[in-house]
């Protein structure tokens, strides 16, 4: 009997320091603004995303240094811990050969972090910070390569908010997997429920879109705001930055309201999974926020 309890014992203290055990009481109706602000991370260049590493329990920043399509090999990604202090500030910097330009939206699976950037997608060693692949998109005619996303068996998916189009990267081997939207697709992630991909349309389109393993098209929904950014799902919520009205807005599946007003137009977030913390980047204002969503 003692030992069975022990066991328990113990499976309970692994589960909580290994964030098994999640907060899930969200406060989805409060309006947040700088006063709910519990982080900052200051001292970026340009940070155009955010990515979580549950594992690691540490944010990875991608910044733009300049931003657009330049090839002028300044870009890097930060790593900082969970409370907001940067513990590297370039810890993931490309090679001579396969540089970083302007790294945008970012997407972990097992140990390696994928980056979207000006030429192509980078692939870097989340512990090391080491580069270990780097996928050449030369051979596309590509617009602005812009967020990654993956389905659970590890297929990347990659938009082009340039031209309109989203691309596959399967067993090495990359491939236009959409063309000629109808919205041009900036952030993109998987809804857990029907592992349905969610396309963020950037501009004044409102009308969000979803894909399975088909190039089929559906409405997903429509939202209110503008020039969408970086978009997440929070239990079955779905976080959206709206830069036309410097907003996190959320879509319960039928009507958007905003969640958080942002100090600045915001980028591609980053959800805190183990405490349901939001991170939200500001290009212009070389800083990331963070703003805890769960009820106090």
């Amino acid at each position: 009997m003692y030992k069975y309890l022990l066991i328990i014992i113990i499976w309970l203290f692994v589960s909580c320091r290994s964030g098994g055990h999640k907060t899930t009481n969200i406060d989805w109706d409060t309006v947040q603004d700088s006063t709910n602000i519990v982080y900052t991370i200051k001292g970026l260049d340009g940070p155009e995303a955010v990515r979580y590493d549950p594992e690691q329990n540490v944010y990875f920043i991608s910044n733009f240094t300049g931003g657009g399509n330049t090839q002028d090999s300044t870009g890097f990604i930060t790593k900082a811990d969970a409370e907001g202090n940067i513990l590297e500030l370039k810890f993931m910097k490309g090679t001579n050969g396969a540089p970083l330009h302007a790294p945008r939206g970012m997407f972990i699976i097992d140990n390696t972090l994928w980056a979207a950037d000006v030429l192509g997608v980078h692939g870097f060693d989340k512990s090391t910070g080491e580069q270990t692949d780097f996928i050449d998109f030369s051979e596309f005619e590509v617009g602005f390569l812009n967020d990654v996303s993956a389905n659970t068996e590890g297929t990347l998916f990659v938009t082009d908010t340039g031209s309109n189009r989203v691309f596959r990267i399967e067993a090495d081997t990359h491939s236009i997997f959409l063309d000629s939207l109808p919205e041009a697709p900036n952030g993109i992630t998987l809804n857990p429920e029907n592992q349905q991909f969610v396309l963020a349309p950037w501009g004044g389109d409102q009308t969000f879109r979803s894909f399975g393993n088909s190039e089929e098209l559906t409405e997903y929904g429509i939202l209110d705001g503008g020039y969408f950014d970086g978009i997440e799902f929070l239990q079955s919520n779905l976080l959206a930055a709206s830069q036309q009205d410097s907003s996190i807005r959320y879509f319960d599946g039928s009507e958007s309201t905003i969640l958080i007003k942002t100090l600045g137009r915001p980028a591609d977030i980053g959800i805190n999974t183990n405490l349901n913390h939001v991170a939200v980047p500001y290009i212009a204002l070389d800083r990331v926020d963070i703003w805890n969503l769960t009820k106090k």
